[in-house]
């Protein structure tokens, strides 16, 4: 038997729009329920969520089991790249005592609520806490095989290693686990055993939902790996594509291995770059786009040209003649076409006949609009981490 441990949240979001029970342990179930026979959830099971549960128990045919708790923890975000507002606050949430699982095969991940101590013939281990991760063993888990999936961020915590290679050599020397997988979001994930490592790619999808994903990564890996067997190398390359296919429709179960590597989706191959961001910023709503896409396209280590941050409200003589200028010296153009503003129609313009690759995010706009930008081989989205992502992914 497969057993999932962890927890099972309401998430809401605005942009998509979604309001669904899923949580880590929820979405990885479903996720591995078409190919897994007999998949096992395991969770704090809220009074308040039992809808939400049984939904899953019918959805995907999984068995829900664990203790009740009169609480349900929400994850509020504004899109699925957005750190969300966690209701009640993780520092709040009243802790219980242990759940306890035994099975062949256990995936467990980091709870807010209490923690899962386990034993398996071979375990998965997503912490999920980029600052307070802990140790599989530290609560008495034991597995005769363990693979531990962690990011960048969680790796280092672990080990004081900033380098993804350092981090999973030191994990291995220590006998953490006999596997390590380090995620470094858009380079790829590194996958490493005794028998040496191994890079992966990230791939590309046309469209990027974010909610969820690093769970999907972990139950693929997890049925690729622990329940089908195959070498750690392959089991990351196809929780790759599963992941890929995930953001790009927001569907589960995943594939199955035959169907990934038949997808073929392109690798990301991105490189250092600058990133001129053309927008409209004249009220509250323009101005706060304008500084989630920035914030977000530093997060992802790209340099960043914004007319708003780096030069300002000035007359046309002063502000103009700048902007053309760092166009001149950008990579991508990331602009948002959201009520026709002039300047940024220009600027597209401008740097379409420099030939700039330009990424548009486009809502609620009429068709008519949007013939010169469709027509000039502009690339059009109409979400904004699609429109993050896709501008990143120009930068080769």
């Amino acid at each position: 038997m497969t057993t999932v441990v962890g927890g099972v949240y309401l998430e809401r979001c605005i942009e998509p729009s979604w309001r669904e029970v899923y949580g880590s342990a929820g979405r990885a179930a479903a996720a591995m329920s078409g190919a897994v026979p007999g998949v096992r959830l395991v969770t704090y099971r809220s009074d308040q969520l039992v809808d939400g549960l049984a939904n899953l128990e019918a959805a995907f045919g999984l068995e829900v089991d664990g203790p009740t708790v009169g609480f349900a923890i929400t994850f509020d975000y504004t899109h699925s790249l957005a750190v969300p507002r966690i209701v009640p606050r993780p520092d709040a949430v009243h802790q219980q005592p242990p759940i306890e699982v035994e099975d062949d095969i256990v995936l467990r991940f980091g709870m807010l609520e209490g923690t899962a101590r386990i034993r398996a013939r071979r375990a998965v281990y997503d912490p999920q806490s980029a600052f307070d991760p802990r140790p599989f063993g530290e609560n008495g888990s034991a597995a005769d095989e363990l693979a531990l999936i962690l990011n960048q961020r969680e790796a280092t915590c672990l080990t004081g290693e900033a380098d993804a290679t350092s981090a999973a050599e030191a994990l291995l020397a220590r006998g953490d686990a006999q596997v390590v997988v380090v995620k470094r979001g858009g380079r790829g994930a590194l996958v490493a055993s005794n028998s040496g490592s191994t890079l992966v790619p990230a791939y590309r999808s046309a469209s990027v939902f974010k909610l969820g994903s690093g769970d999907v990564f972990s139950a693929s890996f997890t049925q690729f790996w622990a329940v089908e067997g195959r070498s750690p190398a392959e089991a990351t390359d196809l929780a790759s594509r599963s992941t890929s296919r995930y953001c790009e429709t927001m569907s589960l179960p995943i594939a199955k291995a035959a169907d990934l590597v038949d997808l073929k989706p392109a690798p990301v191959r991105s490189a250092p770059g600058r990133v001129y961001i053309a927008a409209p910023f004249f009220n509250l709503a323009e101005l706060w786009l304008v500084e989630e896409l920035r914030d977000q396209l530093l997060a992802a280590g790209v340099d960043v040209f914004s007319p708003f941050h780096d030069v300002g409200p000035g007359s046309a003589e002063h502000v103009a003649p700048l902007d053309l200028a760092a166009l001149d010296v950008c990579d991508a153009v990331l602009a948002v076409l959201n009520g026709g503003d002039a300047g940024t129609i220009f600027e597209i313009g401008y740097a379409t006949a420099r030939g700039i690759p330009i990424v548009a995010l486009a809502q609620n706009m009429r068709p008519e609009d949007m013939k010169m930008p469709v027509g000039s081989g502009c690339h059009i989205v109409t979400d904004v981490v699609s429109a993050i992502y896709q501008t990143v992914w120009q930068l080769r």
